[in-house]
């Protein structure tokens, strides 16, 4: 197998090893999005007269019907595919470099999955949208403090969720700017014509400046991670609040049998491990947002190796986040209200803010209002 890079070199197959890492193994998610930049880079190619017409004819064929396997001596999805091309796989490179395509396949894939994750939270946004008015307890400190309902409970994350929307949008509208041609990121001499596959690559801009281009990568996916992160918050409170209302000690909703798991040595449990896992993945993927982070910092304007450990974590992150949210969803959907819990709790020290109202309604300030109601509740 011919590397990119290969000038006959013998290289340490323990360097090897370690500079490939897992990336042939992650590049499975991106194949089909270099697949896709290629055929426009050589549609492109074909414009500006280095491929013939016959040549992006056999590219486009033998990649529209390509089932590439990515092994660990091509290192990854862009040598396994310019090997598959074989002879015509010489002249594809042209006027581009590894770095804007990567950067091209990763931007395709994260602003599909961006696009399925605002699907998903949009689902769970409605399911989140119960005409349930029956009373219960609000909380602050951990203790009962004032009167809400249900549906004002549960529509509280629904507004959340909504806010969240907001930073897909705004992350897709940033990610939506074509890097393709930008080379190692400092562009190139051939008179390439980067609009081309903005346009084939429906991106809505080209991402002119080429060393804005290589400063992007790491940078677009903290971003889009941070938005995740987002997401995950929204999830990990909903699923403590779901936990803490689902105890016996509250016994406010019911998680049917069929989403708990149970004991190993006690017969009688029926644990929310689902939701546990997906209060904890909100950590797990903030973790991966200041991976990224941390691995960007303090590195000079252009290209550099450290921006390979960035790909890992947005997959990951990915996977994570759309799991999470489908059973999420999928929970919500099942749970029950248990009314008669809910009434029982509705106890009088929920209403002393009421009851302070109703007296400055009558003329009295309320800070002497306070204190008036306050002596009811003194130990």
């Amino acid at each position: 197998m011919t590397k990119l890079w290969d000038k006959g070199n013998n290289i340490n197959k323990e360097i090897e090893e370690f500079t490939v890492g897992n990336d042939y193994k992650l590049d499975k998610e991106l194949i089909k999005y270099d697949i896709k930049a290629s055929i426009a880079h050589a549609k492109m190619l074909n414009k500006i007269g280095i491929l013939t017409d016959e040549e992006l004819t056999e590219i486009k064929t033998k990649l529209s019907e390509a089932n590439i396997e990515i092994k660990q001596s091509d290192e990854d999805c862009h040598t396994a595919i310019e090997n598959y091309l074989g002879e015509i796989g010489k002249k594809i490179h042209t006027g581009r470099s590894r770095n804007d395509q990567v950067m091209t396949a990763l931007r395709l894939y994260i602003i599909d999955k961006l696009k399925e994750t605002k699907e998903l939270t949009k689902t769970l946004i409605k399911t989140l949208e119960k005409e349930d008015n029956t009373p219960m307890p609000g909380y602050t400190h951990m203790q009962k403090a004032m009167p809400t309902t249900i549906k004002t409970w549960l529509s509280s994350f629904k507004d959340m969720l909504e806010d969240d929307l907001k930073l897909i949008d705004t992350q897709l509208t940033i990610l939506n700017q074509n890097p393709l041609g930008s080379a190692a990121g400092f562009g190139t001499n051939l008179n390439i014509d980067k609009e081309i596959t903005t346009k084939e690559l429906n991106f809505s801009k080209t991402q002119s400046n080429p060393i804005y281009c290589a400063n992007s990568r790491g940078k677009f996916e903290a971003q889009t991670l941070h938005t995740l992160t987002n997401i995950m918050q929204t999830l990990n409170k909903l699923s403590t609040d779901l936990i803490l209302f689902s105890m016996q000690e509250f016994n406010y909703i019911k998680i049917p049998k069929e989403f708990c798991t149970g004991s190993s040595i006690m017969p009688q449990k029926n644990n929310q491990d689902c939701l546990e896992l997906i209060r904890a993945k909100y950590n797990v993927v903030l973790g991966y947002e200041f991976t990224v982070k941390n691995i960007i910092s303090n590195l000079m304007t252009g290209y550099n190796r450290d921006f390979q450990l960035t790909k890992e974590p947005i997959i990951k992150g990915f996977k994570e986040t759309l799991k999470s949210l489908k059973i999420m969803n999928l929970i919500v959907e099942n749970i029950e209200i248990n009314k008669d819990s809910l009434q029982k709790a509705m106890t009088k020290e929920l209403f002393a803010t009421e009851k302070a109202y109703e007296l400055v309604k009558k003329g009295m300030p309320f800070r002497d209002a306070y204190k008036e109601i306050g002596k009811e509740f003194k130990e």
